[in-house]
């Protein structure tokens, strides 16, 4: 409610034109993927070893965001993931002295490098317990695998 009350101003005040730009902050457009932690060894695989942990990581199109879910008992953890994605930049400028181009050319491209690549995942829990974990990714997409350990002894097979 108080960010429909916020917007609500913003479109009567004078900054009635930033409303538009604050709704789309807001609403975001990174999409999130859902991602999977299995309990291989520990406390949590010796109690059930078919748990399976659901994640939801944020922003997964771009390179970190936010990551949340809940160990067996309702335990919710909140954290990051990040992926090191090295990018291409690359910049041209230039004159041209022809009629079609009078101008001459300006322009930037940034694209992704094609390979694996690693990523890390952090989070802490309402409990204390900290999960940590390292996986590759595919440039340009949002799977990946990996392992994570907890600080109560847990060993996790990490998918997504």
């Amino acid at each position: 409610m108080t960010n429909a009350v916020t917007l609500q101003t913003l479109a009567r005040g004078t900054f009635g034109i930033l409303a538009p730009v604050v709704l789309a902050a807001c609403v975001g457009s990174g999409g999130s993927s859902p991602m999977q932690l299995y309990p291989l060894e520990g406390p949590i695989a010796r109690t059930d070893a078919t748990v399976v942990i659901e994640a939801t990581a944020k922003n997964t199109r771009g390179t970190s965001g936010e990551l949340s879910f809940r160990l067996p008992g309702k335990i919710r953890c909140d954290g990051t993931w990040s992926s090191l994605t090295p990018r291409v930049v690359s910049k041209s400028k230039g004159l041209s002295l022809t009629l079609k181009k009078t101008g001459g050319e300006i322009g930037a491209e940034t694209a992704t490098v094609a390979g694996v690549n690693t990523g890390e995942i952090y989070a802490v829990c309402e409990d204390g317990t900290r999960v940590q974990g390292t996986f590759s990714i595919g440039s340009g997409t949002a799977s990946g695998t990996g392992t994570a350990t907890d600080t109560n002894g847990n060993i996790y097979k990490l998918l997504f």
